[in-house]
């Protein structure tokens, strides 16, 4: 079974069925797979083949779907990658897995032009829109196929091809690609939705971002069962996302902290019917038990489903919603067809009761990092069967005595905003990037809307005349939105280590 099979089959059987809404178009499994068909076709021509990486730099859009099916069919691996990212980083990541094309839309060319003319391996660009080149650009762009083409036979693969690689912020400031095989995001999928107990004749609502797994996934699972996702650009007008909920008859809400906490700030919720909602689902950051309880009793008829995960092996845990009631800080225990245990620094395995690293053993775990043998190493260590690998996930958990998980904290200082992991280092490195700045120290403190909120500890130069937001103003040019601090506080000195090096312990 490969990544797309479930998709091609719905396609088949119920060709007329709507897979996707987009505002007021519906896209029925039909027309995406001509879609996909006309993106295989076009990357052929293009030389792309089996194994080839190609990434989406898109918004949630038909064509982010179109083009990670039409990718896979050709037996190439799909990058998705976040369209908030700035050239610099882009252009990584393009050279970094050495990316054969690149499928974007045209209000993104100020940032994939640079990106682009960085990157060699490149060997065409495919854009939604008006697909002009920008000036200086050699690589042939070519607009959104809208025509059917002749298109190759699918490319032989078995299900260790990898499907996706999946960048995700690392402790050095530099992304890694997570590589994932088409068993890994086929077991995840089946596991997920199992338990989740998606249906045919689910409305799934996502404002979630498409290069953002748990927005991924959302497809995934839909296409796996037939049903139908909405696909919304963001989630920064509630009551208009509301809206849209209501008139679609939306009955899954993936959402994360921030969506819930705008939504229950709102004084005008009783105003949308939103009678269909029987299931909401939460990840990426841990929702607080007086959060818990607002949105149980806004949403009484529907079910909600605390989980946690890593981009490592998608989904990890959920906690069951009549257990809701009795440990509501609990993120449950391993989902299906999987086993989580806990470790203490020797990796010993722990009883229940105990604190220590948790340790995940699937077919849903991570291949490793792209070309990154030591970091993988870290990561991925010999398991209970000789020959096998687990996940040593990094992150300290603790169990109840009977056996129900809890977070701690994380082993390394990655911090979890907005439902985005960011790396300290990389805002460091930006904030570092601007003249004055004698030291800095990022770090994550607790926010009730965004999970975590990013503090930044500056040292300017003597002479340095900046202020809060000016450092703040200066991330927003440089990094994504959510990377940006939303503190900054100047001091005269960091703690340091014994070794000279800036001690973050306490900061908070």
């Amino acid at each position: 079974m490969l990544l797309h099979h479930d998709f091609e089959r719905w396609a088949t059987e119920t060709p007329d069925a709507t897979a996707l809404v987009q505002g007021t178009e519906r896209i029925s499994y039909a027309e995406v797979a001509r879609r996909a068909t006309r993106v295989t076709a076009l990357l052929a021509r293009h030389g792309v083949g089996r194994g080839d990486r190609v990434a989406l730099f898109l918004e949630n859009r038909a064509e982010f779907v179109a083009g990670y099916l039409g990718i896979l069919r050709l037996g190439a691996v799909f990058m998705p990658i976040n369209p908030g990212t700035k050239d610099d980083k882009l252009a990584y990541m393009l050279n970094d897995a050495r990316a054969s094309a690149l499928l974007t839309e045209d209000t993104l060319a100020p940032v994939w032009g640079p990106a682009v003319a960085q990157s060699p391996s490149v060997r065409a660009v495919v854009v939604a829109g008006a697909a002009a080149a920008p000036a200086g650009l050699t690589v042939p762009v070519v607009a959104w196929p809208d025509a059917d083409l002749a298109t190759p036979a699918p490319a032989f693969l078995i299900d260790q091809d990898l499907a996706a690689i999946i960048y995700t912020s690392g402790s050095t400031g530099f992304p890694k690609g997570v590589m994932l095989s088409h068993l890994n995001m086929v077991s995840a999928c089946r596991s997920v939705s199992t338990y989740l107990g998606y249906r045919r004749d689910d409305i799934i609502f996502c404002a979630l971002p498409l290069s953002f797994d748990y927005g991924l996934y959302q497809v995934l699972m839909a296409f796996r069962v037939g049903a139908s996702v909405v696909l919304r650009p963001n989630f920064s007008f509630p009551v208009k996302e509301l809206e849209v909920m209501a008139a679609e008859r939306v009955t899954v809400f993936p959402g994360v902290p921030t969506m819930f906490s705008m939504l229950m700030a709102l004084k005008s919720l009783d105003k949308f019917d939103l009678a269909r909602l029987r299931m909401m689902t939460n990840t990426a950051a841990a929702l607080s038990e007086e959060h818990i309880a607002r949105l149980r009793a806004i949403f009484p008829q529907a079910t909600l489903f605390s989980m946690y995960g890593l981009t490592e092996c998608k989904r990890v845990t959920y906690l069951p919603p009549d257990q809701l009631d009795r440990r509501p800080t609990s993120v449950g225990r391993g989902m299906p067809n999987e086993e989580v245990w806990l470790v203490d620094e020797a990796g010993n395995r722990l009883p229940n009761g105990a604190t220590g690293e948790l340790v995940i053993r699937g077919s849903n775990v991570m291949r490793g990092y792209w070309e990154k043998p030591e970091e993988t190493a870290k990561r991925l260590r010999p398991g209970p069967i000789p020959g096998e690998m687990v996940l040593y996930s990094g992150d300290l958990f603790r169990t109840d005595d009977e056996g129900w998980l809890y977070f701690v904290a994380r082993k390394d200082d990655i911090i979890k905003s907005r439902g985005e992991k960011v790396s300290p280092r990389e805002v460091e490195n930006a904030i570092h990037s601007l003249p004055g700045v004698y030291e800095v120290a990022v770090i994550g403190v607790p926010d009730d809307v965004l999970g975590q909120a990013i503090k930044a500890f500056v040292v300017k130069l003597p002479d340095a005349q900046f202020t809060e937001r000016d450092v703040i103003r200066h991330c927003l040019s440089r990094l994504e939105s959510f990377m940006a601090p939303k503190y900054v506080e100047f001091v005269a000195e960091l703690p340091k280590t014994g070794t000279g090096k800036i001690k973050k312990t306490g900061l908070a």
